[in-house]
């Protein structure tokens, strides 16, 4: 989520936005596609909480479906899905692991969503 209204006002000063955890906290990763993991983050519950990955995890599904479909994970996806905005300059991501990165790096081979895929991420947004 971004601040209500804070694109506009950036886009009208002519400057970009870096957003923070375009992944969720790893939500949308593969990690929680099966649940949660043990020993992940959300067994902690320190940024990430069991109820908010279980609230998600349908969603968490129906968007990597997309992804699938795109023959991209879930991460690519939804860094595709967050640099389409113009007015976004880049994202800030964190990673455990050098494949991690590898991964997320591939989004640039498939930037573009069709029309059918838009309008699909945003029902399953506003479920």
């Amino acid at each position: 989520w971004v601040e209500d209204g804070l694109l506009d006002v950036l886009e009208e000063e002519g400057i970009g936005c870096i957003p923070f955890s375009p992944l969720a906290q790893g939500l949308l990763t593969n990690k929680y596609l099966k649940g949660i993991p043990e020993g992940s983050r959300a067994t902690r519950e320190v940024f990430l909480k069991k109820e908010d990955v279980d609230s998600a995890h349908d969603k968490i599904v129906a968007l990597n479906e997309i992804a699938q479909n795109r023959n991209q994970s879930l991460a690519q996806m939804a860094l595709a899905w967050v640099l389409k905005d113009k007015r976004i300059t880049s994202v800030l991501i964190g990673a455990s692991s050098v494949s991690q990165i590898d991964d997320n790096v591939e989004m640039l081979k498939n930037r573009n969503f069709s029309n059918d895929e838009l309008g699909a991420i945003e029902e399953i947004l506003k479920g």
